[in-house]
């Protein structure tokens, strides 16, 4: 499972990075309603920070947002999918309770670690190419041609390594 591709599932919506249901089944290779279902049954796990259902316009907005959904009747969801924040996917994993899920989990986890690092990273050098952009009085254009590597080296250092199990 690639970093590139959890990280491009995960999403803006009321100010928290999220991922969807449609999304996670799909990384945990189960159907969607299975996935609703369990967290239904589990619900009490699942507080507001953990997990939200969008609303009609959020789902609406997010729809037109991408162009790469098919239109037709069957090819949207019949019920409003619902959004996992960071904590939401780790307990998620435990109410799946399968090897699959809780892979898919860690690389999910990793996934929101090195887009936090990359944010944090990304601010403070923000801030000091601005300081550098006053002192100078010019723009350094090639600035995001550097920072974009940096990422793409920092995201193919975080790969899942093997490493011996412990205990029985």
């Amino acid at each position: 499972m690639e970093l590139e591709l959890i990280k491009n599932s995960i999403l803006d919506i009321r100010g928290k990075r999220v991922i969807l249901d449609y999304e996670l089944a799909k990384l945990y290779e189960v159907e969607t309603k299975a996935l609703k279902q369990a967290v239904r049954r589990n619900i009490d796990r699942f507080p507001e920070d953990f997990m939200f259902q969008l609303t009609k316009e959020e789902w609406k907005l997010l729809r037109s947002q991408s162009v790469t959904l098919e239109i037709g009747k069957g090819h949207y969801p019949k019920y409003l999918p619902f959004a996992f924040t960071e904590q939401g996917v780790a307990m998620l994993s435990a109410v799946l309770n399968s090897q699959r899920a809780i892979q898919a989990s860690i690389q999910i986890m990793r996934a929101f670690v090195l887009m936090r690092q990359w944010a944090l990273n990304y601010q403070e050098l923000q801030e000091k190419l601005t300081d550098l952009e006053k002192r100078f009085g010019q723009k350094f254009t090639d600035i995001d041609q550097v920072l974009n590597y940096l990422i793409q080296k920092d995201q193919k250092q975080v790969k899942q390594g093997s490493r011996k199990k412990i205990g029985f």
